[in-house]
């Protein structure tokens, strides 16, 4: 399969870059230019193609031919980047293509979520200075799901807890609701993170989904194992 990364530089996405070679995909990379340079390692693996993330002629020219596609969703600046590269997947990926988005546990998609009050102040003080001094907009990125869920694509969301640097654990557990007993330990290793995502593209059980990771050898998700 050929499969487009659009947000390939950061830490999840070279994670992602790495699962997706192991698994003998082709690997198309989509970074900002002064970003290239942490692909090096890949760089005779990989065709990349710089330029933002919410770039929709760069967008276009990447996903061609893709049989999958693994976003990054970054809520970088005010300037809608969240919803701007969501759009431009969803308009111009392939008919039929695989289509995997990252976020954070904030996002919801049904209401049923149930969140910690650290979570709620996490969100709700840190969003908002963020937005001020333009670093970031949460808000964004609750549009460019939002978005998302109302498409006719072959749509997954991946909602990630807290992440740490680590050695894999294997592919992390998943919950359709935070606020499960099983997603209590809010703990994943980033380059689990990036396996579940990659994973995901084969998975059809998925299609549609939004699924709340947690590590699979964290507390919460050992104590109920098989509930």
């Amino acid at each position: 399969m050929k499969v487009c990364i659009v947000g390939a530089s950061g830490k999840l996405g070279r994670y992602m870059v790495r699962h997706a070679l192991d698994r003998g995909y082709e690997v198309v990379a989509v970074c900002r230019e002064q970003s290239v340079g942490k692909l090096a390692e890949f760089e005779d693996l990989i065709d990349i193609v710089p330029g933002a993330t919410d770039d929709r002629d760069v967008v276009e020219r990447a996903v061609a031919g893709c049989g999958g596609v693994l976003v990054v969703l970054v809520p970088r600046g005010v300037h809608g980047y969240s919803s701007g590269t969501a759009q431009a997947v969803l308009d111009h990926a392939e008919p039929g293509a695989r289509l995997v988005f990252s976020c954070g546990w904030h996002i919801t998609r049904d209401g049923q979520d149930v969140y910690s009050r650290r979570l709620k102040a996490l969100v709700g003080v840190g969003g908002r200075l963020a937005r001020l001094v333009r670093f970031a907009d949460l808000d964004d990125q609750v549009e460019a799901c939002r978005r998302i869920f109302a498409s006719d694509t072959r749509w997954t969301v991946v909602r990630g807890s807290d992440l740490e640097e680590d050695e894999s654990e294997g592919l992390p557990v998943w919950s359709r609701h935070v606020g499960d007993p099983v997603l209590e330990s809010n703990i994943t290793r980033r380059v689990d993170f990036a396996l579940f995502m990659v994973a995901a593209l084969e998975d059809d059980a998925l299609v549609h989904e939004a699924p709340a990771i947690v590590s699979r050898r964290s507390a919460s998700a050992l104590a109920h194992a098989g509930a």
